[in-house]
């Protein structure tokens, strides 16, 4: 795929541009998001990203496009999972309904900032060094087998310190260092008070959500780095799936809980992608001490098309499996 800097300005300004309706139309006349709202904006992101697919398959090939769509669903599945967090940190400052979407906003867009500069980085490495595929596909089945362990955990018994959200190490220094005011003074970051700049607890909690979400990028960014390493697509795909993120919060807050099998879901997908991803490295091996650097081909690499029918397959029965329990159980 040839990308220039032409396809990288018309992405940006694309990103910027739906970041500034969200801004104007959203987060600048706080106010709790109707349901129908949330609907609407969550199958518009829905349908953008699907012309925006589109569009890559016209110009550049639709094997390019199955990459983009692979990506996308997987990180638009695994930013779910985020949503879970996101609900804890927002209860945690307490952060009225009405400017819950000026944190979230602001919060994606320290979180698109980040995962930029991580996509780089990897797309950098992998560019030097074609070992880096054992490490992140290793990394992607440990985290599955994690992910397996913890739901398991879940199911058992219900783990309180995992329900509290407790301040990372970036807002504990932002605490100490800048005075922050006693309460929320409306959907302001930043409050002017006789003569001193303070910073409000709304500030303090967008750069929890937009630093916890760096966390999640440890296992999406080699998980999409998996089924394409094309860069461009990477954060396009990245972009797309976050850009629709506080929609779809409001859209599923209240109803996360009863996804019950999403984190084995999710577990199949990151084992599934870890596997692809230490068979690409076994491919296209240089490692001396693994068949004296001779490449690995016994087992087929797994197409495109073969990753979208186990993304999506995974995530219908999911979604069915979880409707199903949910209603034996009501």
């Amino acid at each position: 795929m040839t990308v220039g800097p032409l396809a990288w300005t018309v992405l940006i300004c694309l990103v910027l541009g739906l970041l500034a309706v969200d801004f104007i139309g959203h987060a600048r006349n706080p106010h709790p998001p109707s349901m129908s709202e949330a609907v609407h904006w969550t199958l518009g992101y829905i349908c953008l990203a699907a012309l925006y697919g589109l569009g890559v398959g016209l110009t550049e090939g639709w094997t390019w496009a199955g990459q983009f769509y692979a990506g996308w669903l997987t990180e638009w599945s695994l930013s779910v999972d985020n949503l879970f967090v996101f609900i804890l940190i927002l209860g945690a400052f307490r952060v009225p309904r009405p400017f819950q979407q000026k944190a979230l906003l602001a919060g994606i867009v320290i979180a698109l900032v980040l995962r930029l500069l991580f996509i780089l980085a990897g797309a950098a490495l992998i560019a030097r060094f074609s070992w880096v595929f054992y490490l992140f596909g290793a990394f992607l089945l440990y985290t599955a087998v994690k992910q397996v362990i913890q739901a398991r955990g879940q199911d058992e018994a219900e783990d309180e310190d995992g329900s509290q959200y407790v301040d990372n190490a970036l807002t504990r220094l932002v605490r100490r260092v800048a005075p922050v005011t006693e309460g929320f003074v409306g959907n302001k970051l930043l409050h002017r008070h006789a003569g001193r700049t303070m910073i409000t607890p709304l500030l303090v909690c967008v750069l929890a959500l937009g630093t916890a979400d760096l966390m999640f990028a440890f296992d999406s960014i080699p998980a999409i780095f998996g089924l394409t390493q094309e860069p461009f697509l990477v954060f396009s795909a990245t972009a797309f799936s976050l850009l629709g993120l506080r929609q779809l919060f409001f859209l599923i807050d209240g109803l996360l809980d009863r996804l019950v099998y999403l984190p084995y879901g999710l577990a199949v997908i990151l084992g599934f992608i870890g596997f692809k991803l230490v068979n690409h490295a076994l491919h296209t091996n240089a490692v001396p001490l693994i068949n004296h650097g001779q490449p690995v081909t016994a087992v087929p690499e797994p197409s495109t098309g073969a990753s979208l029918v186990v993304i999506i397959g995974t995530l219908a029965i999911v979604a069915a499996t979880s409707l199903i329990h949910t209603r034996r159980n009501a």
